[in-house]
């Protein structure tokens, strides 16, 4: 945490003077806090965010309604974590704790109900008798270990602060006619979320596309990726007529996603580009200068469900936690994973 000194300069200095400036230079630090921003990242911490330092309420193994067995990838061994746990370090995972408290609310409903939709309806083997991994294939998880690693001399401001968004909302998911949604978020949009159909094959009526403006502010709204002709086609196994007069064909969603390209005889996805070209959105235009093709996209993510952008920018106006879940997730409701999922809660 970055720190102000005011210093001035001082005619004919007394012990007394001297004594003061001392007692200014130790006090002075501890009451004015400079807005700082995260290593790498690109969203402030206001002086309000920082000021939230205190310890919050501690969590006890007895506000889980269940443990979960996290495979770690790198050690391949598992970990048993008390779910409300689980969540705190997902969230550290996924979001940043700078982030407003009640789009981190918001980030821990959506973690708790993932991890409660995984373990009622995934019927997946996972090694070690494990319920889910450590990685993108279910939700980001670091021990407490490496988040004081990632952290560094932020972690106590970061965990303690992720926490309180963790204890405010223990025990809460999403629910859709009693059932835990699959609670799809992502960074960025392009100013709309997407309708689930059009980028996985599943509708699910709780996913439909909505408007999502607060995204525009966000610092991972645009992006450019250059990619040689030659790298294009290899990626994609085709051959580009480069003297062709539409080198692309283009459709696109309501929300401005590509639904299909054309390009090189064949016809592709928008996500199908989006992955093998390792783009951040499936909302790209593609523009053909010499021997290299230029990918300018809007959004970051599948664009399906929450945008933790645009949450942000709910909680900024003054939105909570359960406004910001309903709107993102259609037609959804708050509930407690004790009355929703019993089976789970009697497996400890």
């Amino acid at each position: 945490m970055k720190k102000h000194r005011n210093t001035k300069e001082w005619k004919r200095p007394s012990i007394i003077i001297i004594a003061s400036l001392f007692l200014i230079i130790l006090v002075i630090p501890s009451v004015i806090v400079v807005p700082f921003i995260q290593s790498g990242g690109n969203q402030t911490k206001s002086v309000d965010t920082l000021a939230t330092v205190a310890e919050p309420e501690k969590l006890k193994d007895s506000d889980s309604a269940f443990s979960v067995k996290v495979f770690r990838t790198k050690t391949e061994e598992t970990e048993t974590v008390p779910l409300e746990e689980y969540v705190t370090r997902v969230v550290a995972s996924e979001m940043p704790a700078e982030f407003e408290m009640e789009a981190l609310k918001a980030q821990a409903l959506a973690a708790r109900t993932y991890i409660v939709n995984y373990l009622m309806y995934s019927d997946i083997d996972l090694p070690q008798d494990s319920d889910v991994t450590d990685t993108v294939q279910h939700q980001v998880y670091k021990s407490d270990e490496e988040l004081r690693e990632q952290e560094g001399t932020e972690y106590n401001w970061t965990i303690n602060r992720i926490k309180e968004a963790v204890v405010a909302t223990k025990g809460q998911i999403i629910t859709y006619e009693g059932v835990p949604i699959t609670p799809a978020f992502f960074s960025t949009s392009n100013g709309y979320t997407e309708d689930s159909e059009k980028y996985w094959q599943n509708e699910l009526p709780y996913l439909r596309s909505v408007e999502s403006s607060w995204d525009l502010d966000s610092p991972k709204f645009l992006d450019q990726k250059v990619l040689t002709v030659a790298q294009v086609e290899q990626l994609l196994g085709v051959k580009i007529d480069q003297s062709a007069e539409n080198v692309f064909e283009i459709k696109r969603t309501e929300s401005n996603r590509v639904a299909e390209i054309k390009l090189g005889g064949k016809s592709f996805t928008g996500r199908e580009i989006r992955e093998s070209l390792d783009l951040r959105s499936s909302d790209f235009k593609v523009e053909q200068k010499n021997e290299h093709m230029i990918f300018t996209t809007k959004g970051f993510g599948h664009g399906v469900g929450m945008s933790q952008y645009g949450a942000n920018g709910m909680a900024k106006e003054g939105k909570n936690y359960t406004e910001i879940v309903t709107y993102y997730y259609q037609g959804a409701e708050v509930a407690q994973v004790d009355s929703t999922a019993p089976k789970l809660s009697a497996r400890n």
